[in-house]
């Protein structure tokens, strides 16, 4: 994942949002791939392939929410974790040939090869992490768009910090991760527009010691509140004596007095659409990036745990509005997938 999402970083450049698709009543009839309406009582067969490992955030959050299908829709769920870019579509073959009618993964290492083993296979439907469009007939992506929690977090971040120095750690500047750094910032400028920001890229998606590393060299050069988007940050925050942000999930527990909340991403409500598709015979290949937006359930702020009795109340009441308008649709935090820079 992390070499594949470096190469199609290019083309991407320049992109601020996706076109995000909704199927119609008449669509979804006249888009159903033969042969996929299964019986009331057959268990829908759905794998998921995964470059990295399950404890990795971002796969994490994929595999939590199918682990939940299973207990909740009564799926056979099964999956392979740190499959290399060659035995990508090898993988993908195995599970389509093994009567999987539904495969989900990160795709980002594998964007052509998993489009050509997907077209091979038409009756299956297949749900991949990416940063390319869909592909008829079907092939359907999504993508993490919790930048509007992020935001929420850069507001706390803003009015938190004392030194007026607040900093990031993350893990690429590709627009997927830009996107979640710049709604933090922005968060932060709205409330304190001198305040300084620190960023740091550890060009990879999962090295816990590296991004330590890199937010012990943030706070020494004056952070006092940074954004987790990596694994690794929050131990250093921990040792420092600092606030943090998390990323992806609610990770309290890796520092319950260091940890004020953060963007939690949750992809049940994307598996559970897909599923439903796949079921009724009507899946198609569409963007379901909108189904990880607040108002769609798919992204949150993680509660505040130990914070909430200490965060002063006129932050949680800023909070609070924000998410308000953002949920009703009169405040619109802005997607910026440029590069940030430390100031």
């Amino acid at each position: 994942m992390e070499n594949g999402k470096s190469k199609i970083q290019s083309k991407r450049e320049g992109l601020s949002r996706r076109n995000l698709l909704e199927l119609g009543a008449l669509g979804l009839a006249a888009a159903m791939l033969p042969g996929q309406t299964l019986a009331q009582d057959k268990k829908l067969k759905v794998a998921a392939i995964f470059a990295t490992p399950t404890e990795e955030p971002w796969v994490h959050q994929i595999h939590v929410a199918l682990q939940r299908a299973e207990k909740e829709l009564g799926i056979e769920y099964k999956w392979s974790e740190k499959v290399q870019t060659a035995d990508f579509s090898r993988v993908m073959r195995e599970y389509a040939q093994g009567g999987y009618e539904l495969v989900l993964g990160d795709a980002f290492a594998a964007e052509r090869e998993s489009r050509r083993t997907a077209k091979q296979f038409p009756k299956v439907a297949f749900l991949f992490g990416s940063g390319a469009g869909p592909a008829e007939p079907n092939f359907a992506v999504f993508d993490n768009w919790i930048h509007e929690p992020a935001y929420l977090s850069g507001l706390i971040a803003g009015k938190m910090s004392k030194s007026g120095t607040i900093g990031a750690v993350a893990a690429m500047g590709i627009p997927e991760v830009n996107r979640l750094v710049n709604a933090f910032f922005a968060g932060a400028r709205e409330v304190n527009p001198s305040i300084k920001r620190k960023v740091a890229f550890i060009g990879s998606f999962f090295d816990p010691p590296k991004a330590k590393e890199a937010a012990i060299a943030q706070i020494d050069a004056g952070v006092d509140v940074i954004y987790a988007e990596r694994f690794g940050v929050i131990e250093a925050a921990v040792e420092r004596k600092i606030l943090a942000i998390s990323n992806m999930s609610d990770q309290s527990n890796l520092g319950p007095d260091t940890v004020i909340t953060g963007p939690v991403w949750d992809m049940y409500p994307t598996v559970e659409h897909a599923i439903k598709l796949v079921k009724a015979g009507v899946f198609t290949a569409q963007d379901y990036g909108d189904f990880s937006r607040m108002a769609k359930g798919g992204s949150f702020l993680a509660p505040y745990h130990k914070f909430d009795k200490t965060l002063p109340a006129d932050v949680k009441e800023l909070v609070e509005k924000k998410k308000a308008e953002i949920l009703d649709g009169n405040f619109r935090v802005n997607v910026d997938e440029n590069t940030p820079v430390s100031d």
